[in-house]
């Protein structure tokens, strides 16, 4: 179990004692990795803390319940805990995660690796696609999944998915939009975003599209590594025929040329500095 006073005293930390974040890619928080102590094994993440109690406890209960669906998929995770912390008078949502080898996080391995390494790499991970989505089929709640490749490690020649956040399980299409600007780290999305709502709410319906999540993998590696863009294309064509036959169809529209990403969502990423060239179109 994890000591949640150590926890408390490490979040109080400051930033030489937490250590560097592990990654700047991130729209609701900067993951680190303490350097050393107890929670040197661990990715701790931690988002925006609220008034409303009520809503904060079906945070944690959504949460819980999508680890179990993770799980109940086949899909899996490294261990991964949820925590609602009273800390100064507020109530913090913080996810305290096995860590993976920095070696092993799927989005630097593609960068570099070679045509048939990275091919590899999207087969693991949409083998990945294919058995959550063939599992959400049973699911009696409205539930989606966001398998980018920033969000997969390679160990093994397995894809290893870690991210849980928000969790996209029970909420409402209405509802996770308002999520997307309640939890944003950045205080300037959580103020223009209410205008921009419905491009907002937007964000988040390829994360519940089988076809999307698949062509969203592909575009994704595309941008990464532009001069293997066919080979992407052709693997994505044979793997939804071969293994996601259902949404074959809808997807094949999308796997004729590299998928591209919707304009304004690339916009808020600028707007907010989040860092991901060469994985975004300028």
């Amino acid at each position: 179990m994890t000591d949640l006073a150590a926890l408390k005293d490490l979040i109080r930390a400051d930033s030489a004692t937490r250590g560097q974040p592990i990654s700047k890619l991130g729209y609701f928080c900067a993951p680190f990795r303490p350097a050393s102590g107890p929670f040197s094994d661990k990715v701790i993440k931690i988002y925006r803390g609220l008034s409303d109690s009520a809503q904060l406890d079906r945070l944690k209960t959504c949460h819980d319940d999508y680890v179990q669906a993770m799980f109940d998929s086949g899909v899996g995770l490294p261990d991964t805990e949820f925590h609602l912390l009273d800390l100064d008078g507020a109530r913090i949502p913080v996810i305290v995660q096995q860590a993976l080898p920095e070696t092993s996080l799927m989005r630097p391995l593609m960068q570099q690796g070679s045509e048939a390494e990275t091919l590899q790499m999207m087969q693991a991970a949409g083998e990945v696609i294919a058995r959550f989505w063939h599992w959400a089929q049973t699911c009696d709640t409205r539930i989606g999944f966001h398998p980018s490749i920033r969000n997969f490690a390679y160990l093994d020649g397995r894809a290893v998915f870690f991210d849980t956040f928000p969790p996209l399980i029970h909420y409402s299409r209405d509802e996770m939009g308002k999520m997307l600007l309640l939890f944003s780290e950045k205080r300037l999305m959580r103020m223009v975003g209410p205008f921009l709502q419905k491009k907002v709410t937007g964000i988040q319906d390829e994360w519940y599209s089988p076809a999307e999540t698949l062509t969203g993998l592909v575009g994704s590696a595309c941008r990464l590594r532009p001069e293997h863009a066919e080979a992407y294309l052709k693997w994505g064509r044979d793997f939804v025929q071969a293994e996601m036959t259902p949404w074959a169809e809808e997807a094949m529209k999308d796997l004729q040329e590299p998928p591209r990403l919707p304009g304004y969502w690339t916009g808020f990423r600028k707007i907010l500095g989040l860092q991901g060239e060469p994985n975004l179109q300028k």
